[in-house]
């Protein structure tokens, strides 16, 4: 709320009359909630650098409850991310030591260079988020990134969501697909990649990922929503953990 200037009471009655978009919300919340849950298993097991690529106003560095044991590398499009750095200065919001800020294109620059030249360990065991942002990509800057990953020496872990093909989905959940597509392209940026689960698992295991864990609405329902379990074709929204060790 900070960052954004609003408030709570906006942000509910805006929730409110938009009920059609509520699946949606649920989503993103439930995305972030995996990620931090599995960064905390990870950071258990040795992790010491996290890397939140596409960042754009994820807030986890400026309330990590690791502190300097995790080194953390925000990652994003250099304009988007100056736009932050000025809304959280405006917002009193201190930037903590073990942030590091890395602006990089992932259409036309290396993921590689921007992160070395921020000062990251490719040594160290490392953990990446990708919430948000890999149905905008197109598939070779998606390989790209997942294959960099994967090569990260000292061993990686990456939490990614992506959704299955449109022409996949029931009518009804077709219906809801294609509104918010028109609104994410209405707004400059349009959905262009989708994949398959079990076509996606067996290319993430090729590159070098050793385990897969991939949550589709019926896993997600039953994880985090149980009295919400759906049946029926799991179709939709899907989270995906992926290790190389």
């Amino acid at each position: 709320m900070a960052i954004l200037g609003g408030d709570a009471e906006t942000v509910v009655r805006e929730a409110e009359e938009q009920p059609t978009r509520r699946l949606m919300r649920m989503f993103i919340a439930v995305r972030t909630r995996f990620a931090e849950d599995a960064l905390a298993a990870a950071v258990r097991g040795g992790v010491r650098q996290l890397v939140v690529l596409g960042a754009g106003l994820d807030t986890f560095a400026y309330r990590s409850p690791f502190g300097e044991k995790l080194r953390i590398f925000e990652v994003d499009y250099p304009a988007t991310q100056e736009w932050k750095r000025g809304r959280l200065a405006e917002a009193e919001i201190t930037v903590p030591g073990w942030l590091t800020f890395a602006p990089v294109d992932f259409e036309r620059q290396s993921l590689h260079a921007g992160l070395a030249a921020a000062g990251f360990d490719p040594s160290a065991q490392t953990f990446f988020t990708w919430l948000g942002v890999v149905p905008y990509l197109s598939g070779e800057a998606i390989w790209a990134t997942l294959g960099f990953i994967a090569g990260v020496g000292g061993g990686a872990h990456v939490v990614f969501d992506y959704s299955d093909p449109p022409e996949t989905l029931s009518a009804e959940m077709r219906a809801l697909h294609d509104a918010r597509a028109a609104r994410v392209e209405a707004a400059g940026e349009a959905w262009v990649s989708y994949f398959e689960a079990d076509k996606l698992r067996e290319r993430l295991m090729g590159i070098g990922f050793r385990e897969v864990e991939d949550l589709g609405p019926a896993e997600i329902a039953a994880k985090y929503f149980p009295e919400r379990a759906r049946k029926g074709p799991n179709r939709g929204g899907h989270i995906v953990r992926a290790g190389t060790i």
